[in-house]
């Protein structure tokens, strides 16, 4: 038996099927929520059934329902783990101006403000390879409107996430496995749109922090692991304009720890999981902020694990950050083992010498094996399934290698 559970980041890639009845739904009124049919309904239970089974069929011992809940279509390639959130929230509504279309906005010491996501350093810094179809990097599409908060935010995706519970549920029950996860959107990420109601950009933070606890809770009281998704943490960093001081980035993010911890208050430690990376467009990433400037703010979250990029060549040197950084008694780390952002598939030799860099660092028994961010929409499925393939192969051998 391996020591290592095994899992991954989120996002799996859509069936072909699942896409194209995505496209055809229809929006409602307000521009950017989907409805939903019993046809649709029946076909992502059946298309959540059959991906938990191939997970396990792959090695993977904690899987996900691939973010199949919420939309993927084929005009878009990323995105659907944040836009999803805009259909289970009241408050929002598509104006002129978006986080895409608003002016850019200028920092000053002791006073951070996150800019435009065009204005972002990395996709100025390489604005004519981001521009060039033939570069090979892209920001993906957006195919939902980003909308902006316009009153007061309230949850009213009860019968979404209930479907999605329903759905893991149906798939880990069929498969023969007790563990599995959703994904679900953290307060800071979710603030990260426009705000025209909120006073101050700190209310706008806690809002959506009594918002997504009712999703989280809703989670963890099927018996399932929340993780919340929240690259925000790390990825603001690129979208703060000119770069800040490393302390005034802290206190900016502080904020959002502090609200997020909040939201996960008195929920069963060992059933959140906590999602940080920076960002997983494909792109140059040289304007990441350094791990080790935020691991401690990581690790103020009050989360059972810790899932972050490691395989990726921007952040792959950052294991050794453990040397120095110990892990919390009864806390776990699911660092990114193979990656999103190479069609390379990764050797299981390779999986399994990053798995056994960590577990010399902080034991076997609290290392899962993961990806680094979403397969879904960044690499072809076929893939895909080679690298959660590599996946298992790679933590069977690590376990192999310990006897």
């Amino acid at each position: 038996m391996s020591p290592f559970d095994v899992s991954h980041a989120g996002s799996l890639p859509r069936s072909p099927e699942l896409i194209a009845a995505n496209d055809a739904r229809s929006f409602a009124d307000d521009g950017f929520t989907l409805e939903r049919t019993p046809e649709f309904d029946e076909l992502l239970t059946a298309a959540v059934v059959e991906l938990v089974q191939r997970q396990v069929d792959l090695g993977v011992t904690i899987p996900g329902d691939g973010e199949f809940g919420k939309a993927m279509t084929s005009a878009v390639d990323y995105g659907a783990w944040w836009s999803y959130s805009f259909q289970r929230v009241a408050g929002l509504s598509l104006t002129e101006h978006t986080i895409f279309t608003q002016e850019p906005v200028r920092s000053e010491p002791g006073a951070v403000r996150l800019t435009s996501f065009p204005d972002r350093r990395d996709w100025t810094r390489f604005h004519d390879a981001y521009t060039d179809s033939a570069s090979g990097i892209s920001t993906g599409n957006t195919a939902t409107p980003f909308p902006s908060t316009t009153g007061p935010l309230s949850y009213v995706g009860q019968s979404a996430i209930a479907s999605d519970i329903a759905n893991l549920k149906a798939g880990l029950e069929a498969a023969g496995v007790s563990d599995g996860f959703l994904t679900s959107l953290s307060p800071g990420s979710g603030a990260r749109i426009h705000n025209d109601h909120y006073a101050t950009e700190e209310e706008h933070i806690w809002a959506w922090a009594e918002v997504m606890r009712e999703e989280y809770t809703a989670i963890v009281d099927a018996g399932l692991t929340v993780q919340i998704d929240d690259p925000s943490i790390a990825e603001n960093w690129d979208q703060i304009n000119p770069e800040p001081t490393i302390e005034d980035y802290r206190a900016f993010t502080r904020i959002r720890v502090e609200a997020l911890n909040w939201a996960i208050r008195d929920l069963p430690r060992d059933q959140v999981r906590f999602h940080l990376c920076w960002g997983s467009w494909h792109g140059p990433h040289t304007t990441d902020i350094e791990f080790r400037h935020i691991i401690d703010l990581m690790l103020e979250i009050d989360a059972g694990s810790y899932s972050f990029e490691a395989g990726n060549v921007r952040h792959a040197h950052e294991w050794k950050l453990w040397k120095d950084v110990a892990l919390p008694a009864g806390k776990r780390i699911a660092p990114g083992v193979v990656s999103h952002a190479t069609n390379v598939v990764e050797h299981p030799e390779l999986v399994a010498d990053r798995l056994d860099a960590f577990a010399s660092l902080v034991g076997a028994e609290n290392v899962i094996a993961s990806t680094d961010c979403g397969l879904g929409g960044r690499i072809h499925p076929q893939i895909a399934e080679a690298k959660l393939q590599a996946l298992g192969e790679g933590a069977r051998i690590a376990a192999a290698r310990r006897g």
